[in-house]
């Protein structure tokens, strides 16, 4: 058994790695978009309602991200690899609307402008995410996640 492994009932589950930045990162936007949406849409919703309920979309996405990498980094990628994809989807999409559809962005919501106004990571974490996930489940044997064995 390995040292960054520890036991928790019939499964194994990691101590430590590259997964528990991202799960970070993902609660730090769980809480940043999902407030945002929040008061936002409790206080000026007329204002921008795309632009407020697109950030409840992310937060939601986020939530379900942190859930699927959690999940990836115990043997179980499928979820992260159709939920990063989406996310990254749902980035582009609304950052490019937000430049090309001012008018429909009166206010930015979390992935407008492809996340500038976040510094650009919201954009860049559903990459880093997927270039994690690739380097951690490129050896793992492709039936692994079906329940199968070779």
């Amino acid at each position: 058994m390995s040292s960054t492994m520890t036991t928790t009932g019939p499964t194994l589950r990691p101590k430590r790695g590259p997964h528990l930045v991202l799960m970070a990162l993902y609660a730090l936007f769980i809480l940043a978009s999902g407030s945002r949406a929040v008061v936002q849409i409790a206080t000026q919703f007329e204002v921008a309602p795309l632009a407020y309920l697109l950030s409840a979309v992310a937060a939601v996405t986020y939530v379900v991200g942190w859930f699927a990498i959690r999940r990836a980094a115990h043997g179980r990628p499928r979820l992260a690899e159709v939920m990063l994809w989406v996310e990254l989807a749902g980035v582009i999409v609304i950052g490019t609307l937000s430049l090309v559809k001012k008018d429909w962005f009166p206010d930015s919501s979390v992935w407008s402008d492809y996340g500038g106004g976040y510094g650009w990571v919201p954009a860049a974490l559903p990459i880093v995410a997927l270039l994690w996930l690739h380097r951690t489940h490129e050896q793992a044997s492709p039936d692994q996640d079906r329940g199968t064995t070779a």
